[in-house]
C-alpha cells in the first residue's frame, strides 16, 4: 500500500472536526520529558533505483547462512526447507499481511487449518489441535492459562530444566493471574522426582516438564506423569517437533496438553521470527481449547466444507470471561509446516531426527575426547547437549565466527542455566562440518 503523507491542510481540517487547535492537544496526556520534541534526521529524498542500491548494500552486511556452520538450538534450528515448502507459500492466494479473520476466510485456508490440525494430532497422539498459535513460548502460557480455566489452581510446578525464554514470556503473559511458580529441578538439570512428589498437592493447577528439556536431555515422563495425575494437576509437555519422529508421543506418556515451537518443521531461522506456536490437547478439554480450530462438516447440498467452530470460547463472544484473548493464528507459518510434514511424512520425520541424533551423539563423544571439555551430564539425550569448556563460551564462540561457525549458545547469559555451550546438531550438518567444530573447540583450548 502506497503511503502519502497528509498536507498542512488535511492535518488542519482533521484537528477541527476533531475540536483541537494543534496536535499537540492530542497528546497532553503523554509527559514532555519523554516526548521527542526535535525533528528527526531523515535520509534525502531517494529515488527508487538509489533505495534499491541502498538496501542490496545494507544487505550485504547479514550473514548468508549458506555461509555459516549453524550449531545453535535452545528452541530455534537450522533445518533444510524443501523447495515445495516456499513455492506453495509464496502463492498469492495463501501470502497475505495477516491471518484472514472469520468473515474472510476460504475454503483453501480452513482445509489448510484442518490438514495441519491432523497433522498435529497424528504427531503428539492427542486428540485435537488447535490452527496455531505465536510461538511456542506464547504456546506454553496459554497452556497454564487453559490449566487454569479448567481447575481455577494458581500452583504450577515445572519439573526439569525448561526454556528460560518461555519463562519470562509466561510471567508477563500471566501476569495479572497471580499464579505462583515452583521448579523440581536436579544438579544436572533434569527433574527431581523426589522434590516434584513434595511440591504437588491438590492445589496445584498443572505440572510442566520440557522433554527433551533445554539441555537437550531427555525427562522420566512415566514417573512425572505418575506425580502430576496422583494429585489431580494436569501434566503440561513442551516438545520438540522432530524428537517425535523417534521418541514416544505425549499422547501415550498420557499428556493433557503439549505445546511446542514448530520452526523445525519448514521454517527458517528469519532473524528470530515469525515462528509457530503448536497446541495440542485432550478431547475432554476441547471447549477450553485457546485460538482457532478448524472443522469439516457437510454443506445443504451434502458436499464437504470447512468451518471454524467451537468459538464460544473466545474474546469476541465471551470478553473479560473468555479462556483466552487468542483469536486468531499464525496462518502463513501454519502452512509452510503443513506442507513440510506432507513433503515427509512419517517416515520422513523418523529419518530427520534419526540423523540429528546419531550426529549429535558422534559430535559429543568427539568433544568428550578434547582434554578439558565434558558434558553436563551422561543422562540421555537427543540432538542438543551442553558442554563445559576449559575456557568462557564466549571466547570460543568469537572464534567461531571468524571461521564461518556458530558453535552454539553461551548460557551464561541466562541465570538460570548452567554456564558453558549448549549445542545442537540438525541433518544439515555434515561429518566434515562437524570435524570442523571438534578442531575449532580443540584448537582455542590449547
Amino acid at each position: 500500500m502506497a503511503y502519502v503523507s497528509n498536507t498542512d491542510e488535511q492535518i488542519n481540517e482533521m484537528l477541527k472536526v476533531i475540536g483541537v487547535e494543534k496536535f499537540e492537544d492530542l497528546i497532553t496526556s503523554i509527559p514532555e520529558k519523554i516526548r521527542v520534541i526535535e525533528k528527526f534526521e531523515l535520509f534525502p529524498s531517494l529515488s527508487e533505483a538509489e533505495v534499491v542500491k541502498l538496501l542490496y548494500e545494507y544487505s550485504k552486511k547479514n550473514l548468508n547462512s549458506n555461509d555459516i556452520v549453524s550449531f545453535m538450538g535452545m528452541g530455534a534450528y537450522d533445518h533444510y526447507v524443501p523447495a515445495l515448502v516456499n513455492f506453495v507459500i509464496d502463492r498469492t492466494e495463501f501470502k497475505t499481511a495477516y491471518t484472514p479473520y472469520q468473515a474472510e476466510v476460504s475454503q483453501g485456508t480452513l482445509q489448510a487449518m484442518y490438514e495441519f490440525q491432523s497433522m498435529i494430532c497424528d504427531l503428539t497422539g492427542m486428540d485435537v489441535a488447535n490452527a496455531s498459535l505465536l510461538d511456542g513460548a506464547s504456546a506454553l502460557a496459554e497452556a497454564l492459562l487453559m490449566s487454569f480455566a479448567h481447575n481455577r489452581k494458581t500452583h504450577f510446578v515445572f519439573a526439569g530444566t525448561v526454556n528460560p525464554n518461555y519463562l519470562k514470556v509466561c510471567g508477563t503473559i500471566t501476569s495479572g493471574k497471580n499464579f505462583q511458580f515452583d521448579f523440581s529441578v536436579s544438579s544436572d538439570g533434569t527433574c527431581n522426582l523426589n522434590l516434584l512428589s513434595d511440591l504437588v498437592s491438590d492445589k496445584t493447577s498443572a505440572v510442566v516438564v520440557q522433554h527433551p528439556n533445554v539441555y537437550g536431555n531427555l525427562e522420566e515422563i512415566d514417573e512425572i506423569e505418575k506425580i502430576a495425575h496422583s494429585k489431580g494437576a494436569l501434566l503440561i509437555q513442551v516438545v520438540d517437533p522432530i524428537s517425535l519422529g523417534i521418541l514416544k508421543s505425549p499422547g501415550e506418556y498420557n499428556v493433557d496438553i503439549v505445546v511446542g515451537e514448530g520452526q523445525p518443521l519448514g521454517i527458517p531461522l528469519s532473524f528470530g521470527g515469525p515462528y509457530l506456536g503448536l497446541f495440542a490437547t485432550k478431547q475432554e478439554f476441547i471447549r477450553k481449547l485457546p485460538g482457532r480450530l478448524s472443522g469439516m462438516t457437510i454443506d445443504v447440498e451434502g458436499k464437504r466444507a470447512f468451518v471454524l467452530t467451537l468459538q464460544t470460547r473466545e474474546q469476541q463472544i465471551k470478553r473479560e470471561r473468555a479462556t483466552s484473548n487468542i483469536c486468531t493464528n499464525q496462518g502463513l507459518m501454519m502452512l509452510a509446516a503443513t506442507v513440510f510434514l506432507a513433503v515427509v511424512g512419517k517416515e520422513g520425520i523418523k529419518e530427520i531426527a534419526e540423523d540429528c541424533f546419531q550426529k549429535a551423539h558422534y559430535l559429543a563423544d568427539q568433544i568428550s575426547k578434547i582434554p578439558g571439555y565434558k558434558l553436563l551430564t551422561d543422562k540421555p539425550f537427543f540432538r542438543e547437549f551442553l558442554v563445559i569448556p576449559p575456557i568462557d563460551a564466549k571466547t570460543i564462540i568469537e572464534s567461531g565466527k571468524k571461521v564461518g561457525i556458530l558453535p552454539g549458545i553461551d548460557t551464561k547469559r541466562f541465570k538460570e542455566l548452567h554456564s558453558g555451550l549448549l549445542i545442537s546438531v540438525t541433518e544439515k550438518r555434515t561429518m566434515q562440518e562437524i570435524d570442523n567444530l571438534v578442531d575449532l573447540l580443540s584448537s582455542v583450548s590449547s
